[in-house]
């Protein structure tokens, strides 16, 4: 494999407030610390897979302002192939406002901006480079039509597809996703998009296989502290949590998607690669901010190799 990667999504400006509690509607409060970084599900996975070694393009838009400058710059910087981003013009950069509290826990508004307009034809527009990918990676934060398209055109030239359905939108017609190969919700977003429960294992389990009926070949469900869990129409594997002491969860489930993109192109097995995502994962959380507490290759091996003493 070349362990090549195409994502196909969205990008933020992320503008992180670090507060005491959250406020009450109406309130004010002061809050101890503020701070400006790269974010977007979609920009999120694209630096995960890059800084583990992934050849990683993004098919993306930005807004023709200062943060779409920035946002090309910061790809660019972590190895990522912008020759696909398209700057739109009288558009502004997506943008999301995030709250942190002290255990780590997180509240984020987004506004899309400029990621509304990745549309179909800027699938088409980067077909052959599609075409030599391993798998290609999408989310919910641009249009449904463009995530449509991109499945059909995984589906018609045998590259690995892999969506992860946040945030999650009722509106996603699962009967337009036949042949996805992963799924990948976490709880409340398998729920939403399931109509079922997911409070158990259980209610996990029959919520996943009935998307599965839809045509999707796998789902990968993120559960927190609970780990995960991969569900096929005949099998449920268990993928335990990585106990850490957290300091920031923002961007946890992005850094787990984008590194399991990159392990599962880099030839692991689906196992091998969900339980390096979780250890993954875990390790951003340790750290501040999103793609600011991503881990390059050697740091996540030292990771490992302390997390196995």
């Amino acid at each position: 494999m070349s362990d090549c990667i195409a994502v196909i999504g969205s990008n933020m400006i992320d503008l992180v407030t670090y507060v005491e509690r959250m406020p009450n509607r109406g309130e004010t409060l002061e809050a101890p610390r503020f701070q400006q970084g790269f974010g977007g599900k979609g920009a999120n996975q694209a630096v995960a897979a890059a800084r583990l070694g992934a050849t990683v393009t993004m098919i993306t838009c930005v807004g023709d302002d200062g943060f779409g400058h920035q946002t090309r710059e910061n790809l660019a910087r972590n190895g990522v192939d912008v020759s696909h981003l398209r700057m739109v013009n009288g558009a502004v950069s997506g943008v999301a406002p995030i709250f942190v509290e002290p255990d780590g826990e997180n509240a984020i508004l987004i506004v899309k901006g400029a990621n509304i307009h990745l549309s179909p034809e800027d699938v088409s527009a980067a077909a052959t480079t599609l075409a030599a990918c391993d798998a290609i990676l999408l989310q919910l934060e641009v249009p449904l039509e463009t995530v449509y398209a991109a499945v059909a055109f995984g589906a018609q030239k045998g590259v690995t597809t892999i969506l992860n359905p946040a945030p999650a939108d009722r509106a996603l017609d699962l009967s337009r996703l036949d042949g996805l190969d992963w799924f990948c919700p976490n709880e409340s977003e398998l729920a939403v998009l399931s109509g079922m429960p997911t409070d158990t294992d259980a209610g996990v389990v029959e919520a996943a296989r009935a998307l599965i009926v839809h045509g999707i070949r796998n789902v990968i469900v993120t559960l927190g502290r609970r780990g995960a869990r991969l569900v096929t129409s005949e099998e449920v594997y268990v993928i335990d949590p990585v106990p850490v002491d957290p300091v920031d969860t923002t961007g946890a489930g992005d850094a787990f998607i984008g590194s399991f993109a990159r392990f599962l192109s880099g030839g692991a097995t689906p196992f091998d690669a969900l339980n390096l995502a979780a250890r993954y994962a875990a390790h951003s959380i340790t750290g501040h901010g999103t793609q600011s507490s991503y881990a390059d290759g050697a740091t996540f091996d030292a990771f490992c190799r302390i997390y196995d003493a």
